[in-house]
């Protein structure tokens, strides 16, 4: 055996990456330390968008990049985590962005929509030039989708939205929202146009993915053509494979901050002196390092699992909700645990846990609670359902 230990990897994980997914990683790390970084702390105390970053994330190639075709990159999935990873380990904000662009607005669209419908969104949403959004969450409808209130109803051969939307992501900034609507014939999902009469996006204040366009979306009688529909979103279910696409990539990205939480508290922890030696040399905070990078290796190990599953297309919605689950919870643990290693220095923006800290409170909740994806893997493990 030869080779020294990695402390930020080591299991050598990235050792049974492709020399192409290495070469993702590696421009992506790059982007991230040459653009993200120096940047993102007054981003997120401004509580602001870069919105000029969104050409820049479609030059990387990251912007549905797990799509085929219409501009898309065609990338694997293990590969759209990997990006993903490194993306989030910037901040999650970004990632949300990342993420609600490719998985949760040009998926739907390459899935379900029509060929025109592909062609005039795709390749513009992939290069950045036009942002999406996804509105489904609703505020008496978060946990339980199947029970929104929005409403399109026919007048012709127009339909007519109405309702109220909640935690839209990108809806301040977006050109389109899938909108997901109650209709004679069940849920459908639409395209609206941002800016179309009757449609009006607030921004959202929250302490959490300060760098997102956090929004909500009023629809007072919206008019849209019968081509506004996507024809392949009829029901509830095409909804829901939208959120899992989302899922895998927060089950890679969430890894990507606990990473760096604990890469700031090891740095931290072997500088610093107290009672004449580094805080690193102290057991208990030698076991604060080690279970990190224990949570940190295993969430890393489910991710890369999940990713090959899903290249097999062996990978279930319950399998991503298993690592959603595991790898949001555990690096929420990590952000903890070095938020209280740095002492004082962890509730400042001068080091960069207590913003993961606080985006990733988010990240347990969104696109499916700690609670809801323990009762999709409680009803895979016995074959009851608790929901009902």
């Amino acid at each position: 055996m030869s080779g020294a230990i990695d402390p930020l990897d080591l299991l050598d994980l990235d050792g049974s990456l492709t020399d192409e997914e290495r070469a993702l990683r590696d421009r992506v790390r790059g982007f991230v330390r040459d653009r993200v970084l120096p940047d993102i702390e007054g981003w997120f105390e401004r509580g602001e968008f870069p919105l000029a970053i969104a050409k820049e994330f479609g030059a990387l190639g990251v912007l549905g990049m797990h799509l085929e075709g219409y501009g898309c990159a065609g990338r694997s999935a293990t590969e759209y985590g990997i990006a993903c990873r490194e993306i989030e380990a910037g901040d999650s904000g970004l990632r949300s962005f990342m993420s609600v662009q490719g998985s949760l607005s040009m998926f739907p669209i390459h899935r379900f929509g029509s060929d025109e419908q592909k062609q005039q969104w795709l390749p513009t949403m992939a290069t950045g030039e036009a942002i999406g959004c996804f509105a489904l969450t609703e505020p008496g409808a978060g946990s339980d989708p199947s029970a929104i209130s929005t409403s399109a109803r026919r007048d012709g051969s127009d339909w007519i939205l109405a309702g109220h939307k909640k935690w839209t992501t990108n809806g301040t900034v977006s050109d389109v929202a899938i909108v997901w609507a109650r209709t004679d014939d069940g849920i459908q999902g639409f395209l609206v146009p941002s800016g179309a009469p009757g449609m009006r996006f607030e921004p959202l204040s929250a302490w959490s993915l300060r760098a997102a366009a956090r929004s909500e979306l009023f629809l007072d009688d919206v008019r849209l053509p019968a081509d506004a529909v996507l024809p392949g979103a009829v029901g509830l279910k095409t909804a829901l494979q939208c959120l899992t696409e989302a899922r895998f990539g927060i089950a890679w990205g969430a890894i990507g901050a606990a990473r760096a939480c604990y890469e700031a508290a090891l740095s931290w922890t072997t500088e610093r002196v107290q009672f004449g030696k580094p805080v690193a040399a102290f057991q208990l905070v030698q076991a604060k390092l080690v279970e990190m990078s224990l949570e940190i290796e295993k969430g890393m190990l489910l991710a890369m699992h999940l990713g090959r599953m899903m290249d097999e297309g062996r990978a279930l919605p319950e399998h991503v909700s298993f690592a959603k689950l595991n790898n949001a919870r555990a690096s929420l643990r990590v952000a903890r645990e070095a938020r209280a290693l740095l002492g004082a220095n962890g509730i400042t923006l001068d080091f960069p846990v207590i913003r993961h800290m606080n985006n990733l409170e988010s990240v347990v909740t969104y696109e499916g609670t700690e609670e809801i994806h323990t009762l999709i893997v409680g009803a895979a493990l016995t074959g009851l359902r608790a929901f009902d």
